[in-house]
């Protein structure tokens, strides 16, 4: 499905994008409503605050006056003189503190009536009454109304106290729920964006990751001459493709190397029975002819003794030449591997070589003929080789069968160095092991001697 990936991956990201964003937006407003509430408990406590200290006024008047009633000391008038003073400004700043709340402002104004009603009516009078004539101001009546008026004033600062603290408590749950439900919020998204990620990654990793490093992993093995390998086709949009193309390719690749194997192949086949015939064809017509010639030569010899002397030098011409021409035809095409197979042909070629060489072919059946052919034209080359090129003093040849193929290995003591790019000979045994499907490998360390391993299918 085309796409396929991308659309995903857009998809994922925009969940992420959602369950984040979603987390931010709770945690902004929850943010606000905080400082909302902050405010408001900065508000209660400075009412509290407020509400408390006229309180403590309103006593300091009451204990001044009475103070002063009882002893008739002006120094006890000194409370009693800074709460008159500081009242005033101390209501006003209730009345304004609780001017955003209906109830409680009915409460702050009521206790700023009550409050200068005490001292109008109430304080201020007696006072003056206790300077005239201290005993008036001593009755139980008197005494008695002053707490009444002082116990009015505090139940309605109690009843204010008491609403600001409810509000404050109210506040600070609501607070405690906004807190809750951020962190709610942030618990979500981050255990949310785990997921998602932690998902994500996990489906990256089965839909594109693993896929590409299979199809890389079957890419180095098919560029190391692998060509049976394939990938299975189980990915999503682009993978998918991709995979089907590397499929696509390997089959192509497989094909064209195929193609090329069997024309190679055909081509050795040709070479090979082009050989045999030219062989067949010196043999049978240009050997035999030479051969009749010289004995012809020696009958004319034998007949007339006094023949020229230059028959004699015709005769060892012709047998020089036949001799040479059996020689070429040896190396066009053996017929010890035609009649004996691979181990007498390769014995043969040991006998023949300048160097000592050590042979041991563990089987005698009879392989295809191209892969004896092969195998000869190794040898024959190695031993070549090893003896005009190498200064080896020794080599040794090797062959068994394995696993259904031939094992062929040639070793000699010389010099090293052996470039299989270099030089026609190596590059054309390559050519035509590889042609019948084998490998060849050259190992030539310079001072090491040379060693050349063949492996050729016999099925």
């Amino acid at each position: 499905m085309s796409g396929g990936v991308a659309r995903r991956v857009a998809i994922a990201s925009g969940l992420l994008m959602l369950l984040v964003g979603t987390g931010f937006a709770v945690l902004l407003f929850s943010v606000q409503d905080l400082r909302g509430s902050e405010q408001q408990a900065r508000h209660s406590a400075a009412v509290l605050t407020n509400a408390h200290q006229v309180e403590r006024l309103v006593s300091d008047l009451a204990s001044g006056q009475r103070d002063f009633v009882i002893t008739g000391q002006e120094k006890f008038l000194q409370p009693w003189q800074m709460a008159q003073s500081e009242l005033p400004a101390q209501t006003s700043a209730l009345d304004q503190l609780v001017a955003g709340s209906p109830g409680q402002l009915t409460r702050a104004e009521e206790v700023s009536q009550d409050v200068t009603s005490y001292l109008r009516d109430y304080s201020l009078p007696q006072v003056e009454a206790a300077r005239r004539n201290p005993t008036s101001a001593r009755t139980e009546a008197v005494i008695a109304e002053g707490a009444r008026r002082v116990t009015a004033i505090r139940s309605v600062l109690d009843q204010l106290i008491g609403a600001e603290q409810q509000a404050s408590a109210a506040e600070q749950s609501h607070s405690d729920a906004i807190a809750g439900r951020a962190a709610l919020a942030a618990t979500t998204g981050l255990v949310g964006s785990v997921v998602l990620v932690l998902g994500f990654t996990i489906y990256l990793t089965r839909a594109i990751v693993r896929p590409v490093l299979v199809t890389a992993a079957m890419a180095d093995r098919l560029a190391a001459g692998d060509l049976g390998v394939r990938v299975p086709e189980k990915g999503v949009g682009e993978i998918r493709t991709l995979e089907r193309t590397f499929n696509t390719m390997a089959d192509s690749l497989g094909e064209a190397t195929a193609d090329l194997a069997a024309s190679r192949a055909r081509l050795v086949r040709a070479a090979d029975e082009t050989r045999r015939r030219i062989e067949r064809d010196l043999h049978d017509g240009i050997q035999q002819r030479l051969v009749s010639l010289a004995l012809d030569v020696r009958a004319i010899q034998a007949d007339s003794p006094d023949s020229l002397p230059q028959l004699d030098e015709v005769a060892d011409g012709l047998s020089v030449t036949l001799d040479e021409l059996r020689e070429i035809a040896r190396g066009i095409h053996p017929a010890i591997l035609s009649e004996g197979g691979i181990g007498p042909a390769v014995r043969t070629l040991a006998r023949r070589s300048k160097l000592p060489v050590e042979v041991e072919v563990d089987f005698a059946d009879r392989l295809p003929p191209p892969i004896e052919v092969a195998a000869y034209y190794v040898v024959s080359e190695a031993l070549t080789n090893a003896a005009k090129h190498a200064s080896a003093s020794y080599a040794s040849v090797e062959a068994h069968l394995e696993d259904g193929r031939l094992r062929l290995c040639v070793q000699d003591d010389g010099a090293g160095g052996a470039d299989p790019t270099k030089g026609s000979g190596l590059i054309g045994l390559d050519d035509r092991v590889q042609a019948l499907g084998g490998t060849l490998v050259v190992e030539s360390p310079v001072g090491e001697g040379t060693t050349l391993s063949v492996s050729l299918p016999i099925t």
